[in-house]
């Protein structure tokens, strides 16, 4: 009896344990995300994205990725920040999402690239309550790195497929 009450209170945290990892940080405005690196396809610079009519204002368009079209989206827009111009740092990350039991590949227009990081189950916090009428479920938390807070995203609560449905083979 007493190893089962010993073995309880670690599964706790699981939720936790399984965020730790490598991540791809990058910038949007003055704040840093991260994408988890095992999601990451590939990083490139900003290249022409031929634009797909009646599609929403975030989905700027698609583009041919060694023969596979593939939906591109600026994550400025997705979050409703402002417009900005592309720069010299601005990049597609092409990341993997799951859906339905099917993987597909998009472009995520980011202002600039940071780093690799690895992050600790410690250095992992829970994503705080923003109060009623907040939801948040594409976080998967805050990370706390040398005072800073880094802003974790769960890639396919953040470009579900139904968001770009109709481009790139969707």
């Amino acid at each position: 009896m007493e190893t089962i009450l010993a073995t309880a209170p670690v599964n706790a945290p699981q939720k936790t344990d399984q965020r730790a990892g490598k991540y791809l940080t990058f910038q949007l405005g003055n704040e840093e995300f991260a994408f988890q690196v095992l999601r990451v396809r590939e990083i490139m610079g900003v290249q022409e994205i031929t634009a797909v009519p009646q599609t929403p204002g975030y989905v700027k368009g698609v583009i041919n990725l060694r023969g596979k079209v593939i939906p591109v989206v600026d994550l400025r827009l997705k979050f409703g920040l402002p417009e900005q111009e592309y720069t010299q740092r601005t990049c597609i990350i092409v990341v993997e999402i799951h859906s339905d039991a099917h993987k597909h590949l998009i472009g995520v227009i980011v202002d600039a690239v940071s780093e690799v990081i690895t992050l600790q189950a410690g250095e992992i916090e829970n994503t705080p309550d923003f109060g009623n009428g907040v939801a948040t479920p594409y976080l998967l938390g805050m990370a706390k790195i040398k005072g800073k807070v880094k802003i974790l995203l769960d890639i396919d609560i953040v470009l579900s497929a139904q968001d770009v449905q109709g481009l790139g083979g969707f």
